[in-house]
C-alpha cells in the first residue's frame, strides 16, 4: 500500500491549473496531471482528505482509457512513472500511481452527462415537474428508476460555482451542430458499453460525466473517465428502485454532509474518522470491481 496521503503537490513546475482534486502542471506542451486525495462536495473542497483516493481515480481512468482506445482516442500518454521524464523521478513518492502525462488539448467548454437512471439533480427536477435539459420524462417514474434509454444532459463547464444545464440545441450553438452530434453519439456509446461491462461486475453506472477536447482537429476524450468522482456507481445486487441507492462513490460523503446541518455557504465541517474510512473503502472497492485487480499500491 502507498504510505502517503497527498493533499497538495507544489512541484517546481509551471502550474497549469489547480482543480478541486487534481493539480495540473505544464511540461512544455504536455501536461502532468496529479490526482490528490482531496475530496469535494457541493462545490467545496472538504478539510479532510480520503487516503489513496487519488490512486483509485487515476488507475480507474487509466483502465477505461485503455478499454475504449479502439473506439476513441484519449489524452493519456503514460501513467507509468518509469516512462516519465528524468526530472520527475525525484518526486516518485508523490507521483507514483496517482499521476499521468497527457496531451494538451483544446477542451470543449461543456460537460457531457449521460443518465441511465433517474437520480440526483435530475430526480429533484423531475419531482418538481421540470424538464431535464429540455427533455420531458414520462409521468410516474420512481427515484433511481432505469430509464427506457440513456438520456444525454449536457451542462456548461463553470470554473467556479455550479455548472448550468443546457439543452441539446444550446449545445449546438456553443460547439456547432456536427460537433454536438458527435459528442452526444460518443458519450452515449461509451456509457452503454461501460454499463454492460460494469453490470457483469455488480456495478450499475447510474450516470456519468465525460469531457472532450480537440487534438490535431480530432475529438478525443480527456480529463477523467468513469471514476467514482465523475459517475454514480451503485451495487447491482442491492438495486431497488423507489429510493436512494447505496453507492461506490462520494455520494456517501454528500449524504453525511446533508445530515450535519451545514448550510453549504460556509466552510464545510470535518469528516469523522468512520466516514473517511468508509469512503476510502468504497473507492477501493470500485477500483477492484472495475479492474478485476486487487488494490495493491
Amino acid at each position: 500500500m502507498a504510505w502517503y496521503v497527498i493533499v497538495e503537490t507544489n512541484l517546481p513546475f509551471k502550474l497549469f491549473k489547480k482543480g478541486k482534486v487534481r493539480d495540473i502542471y505544464d511540461l512544455n506542451g504536455k501536461l502532468l496531471m496529479v490526482a490528490t486525495d482531496r475530496i469535494s462536495a457541493f462545490d467545496y473542497v472538504l478539510p479532510d482528505p480520503i487516503p489513496q483516493k487519488g490512486i483509485c481515480l487515476m488507475q480507474i481512468s487509466k483502465f477505461w482509457f485503455q478499454y475504449f482506445e479502439d473506439y476513441i482516442n484519449n489524452h493519456m500518454i503514460s501513467a507509468d512513472i518509469e516512462e516519465f521524464p528524468d526530472n520527475l523521478n525525484k518526486f516518485k513518492d508523490i507521483l507514483q500511481f496517482r499521476s499521468m502525462i497527457v496531451k494538451k488539448t483544446k477542451p470543449f467548454p461543456v460537460e457531457c452527462i449521460v443518465r441511465g437512471y433517474l437520480s440526483g439533480n435530475a430526480w429533484k427536477k423531475y419531482k418538481k415537474g421540470e424538464e431535464i435539459c429540455g427533455i420531458k420524462l414520462p409521468p410516474n417514474l420512481r427515484e433511481s428508476e432505469k430509464l427506457d434509454e440513456p438520456m444525454f444532459t449536457p451542462t456548461t463547464k463553470a470554473e467556479s460555482g455550479h455548472d448550468v444545464d443546457i439543452t441539446f440545441e444550446q449545445l449546438k450553438e456553443i460547439v456547432g451542430r456536427e460537433t454536438a452530434e458527435e459528442l452526444k453519439e460518443k458519450s452515449i456509446h461509451i456509457y452503454e458499453k461501460a454499463s454492460e461491462y460494469a453490470l457483469k461486475r455488480d456495478i450499475i453506472i447510474a450516470d456519468t460525466k465525460f469531457e472532450f477536447g480537440l487534438y490535431n482537429n480530432e475529438i478525443i476524450i480527456i480529463d477523467e473517465l468513469l471514476t467514482p468522482d465523475s459517475s454514480r456507481f451503485w451495487p447491482a445486487s442491492k438495486y431497488e428502485p423507489g429510493k436512494p441507492q447505496p453507492s461506490f462513490d462520494k455520494q456517501y460523503v454528500r449524504d453525511y454532509l446533508e445530515n450535519t446541518g451545514w448550510d453549504k455557504n460556509s466552510d464545510p465541517p470535518n469528516l469523522p474518522e468512520n466516514v473517511i474510512e468508509e469512503t476510502q473503502r468504497k473507492y477501493i472497492e470500485a477500483y477492484e470491481k472495475i479492474t478485476g485487480k486487487k488494490f495493491n499500491f
